[in-house]
C-alpha cells in the first residue's frame, strides 16, 4: 500500500491530467478520492495512500514524476507459441519505483517481449518520467524498434508502432540491448507471474 507524502491538490490535478477523475472524500479526513483499474487514492492533508488490487499503476499517476529513470522489460514464453508472461521495471535514484508481471496468455516469444516494453513504457509514462533509457535482453525488439531491423510479421509491426507512439511521449529515450544477467529484476517478475 503506496503511502505518497505530497502536495495533494497537485496530485488531483495529475491525476485528472491522466483522465483520472477524483471525486470528495467520504470523511472529513479525507479531501478526495480516485478509482482506477481496481485501486483507490484517497488524499489526507499533506499525503496521499494508494490501495487495492493493482495500487502502482494509479500510485505513479499521483506522484510527482519527472526526472530520468531506467525501463527493464522481458517477456517469455513456453513454448514458442505457447503461454506467456512478462515482467518489467522502472529504475530512478530512489531504486525501483514501479515493478510488475503478469500472464498474457498465449504468445510466440517474440510478441511476449513486444508486449512487455509496451506494458512497461505504459508504466514510465504514467510515472512522469521525462527521460526513459529503456534496456531489454531481446535483440530483435531493441534493433526493431530502433529501426535497424525490419518487421515484417503484422503482429510485431503493429506493437512496434506502439512502442515507438509510447516513447516519442518522454522528452528523450533510449533503448539498448542488454545481457540476460542486466535485465534480472525483469526476467524474475516474467517468471513469477507463471507461477502466480
Amino acid at each position: 500500500m503506496p503511502v505518497i507524502e505530497c502536495d495533494p491538490e497537485a496530485a488531483r490535478d495529475r491525476l485528472t491530467d491522466a483522465g483520472v477523475d477524483a471525486v470528495a472524500g467520504n470523511t472529513d479526513h479525507e479531501r478526495w478520492r480516485a478509482e482506477r483499474e481496481g485501486a483507490i487514492a484517497v488524499a489526507y492533508d499533506d499525503k496521499v495512500v494508494v490501495q487495492g488490487s493493482d495500487p502502482e499503476r494509479l500510485a505513479a499517476l499521483v506522484r510527482d514524476g519527472g526526472g530520468r529513470g531506467h525501463v527493464y522489460f522481458d517477456g517469455a514464453s513456453r513454448g514458442n507459441p505457447g503461454p506467456a508472461a512478462i515482467g518489467w521495471a522502472i529504475v530512478t535514484g530512489d531504486g525501483i519505483v514501479s515493478e510488475g508481471g503478469e500472464r498474457i496468455g498465449d504468445a510466440t516469444n517474440n510478441r511476449a517481449e513486444y508486449e512487455a516494453l509496451i506494458r512497461a513504457l505504459e508504466a514510465a509514462v504514467d510515472y512522469g518520467l521525462a527521460e526513459a533509457d529503456v534496456r531489454g535482453d531481446s535483440q530483435l525488439v531493441v534493433k526493431q524498434v530502433r529501426g535497424e531491423w525490419n518487421a515484417n510479421d503484422p503482429d510485431l509491426r503493429e506493437r512496434r508502432v506502439r512502442a515507438r507512439e509510447l516513447l516519442e511521449r518522454f522528452d528523450r529515450w533510449s533503448i539498448d540491448h542488454v545481457p540476460r544477467e542486466l535485465n534480472e529484476r525483469a526476467d524474475d517478475l516474467a517468471n513469477e507471474a507463471f507461477e502466480g
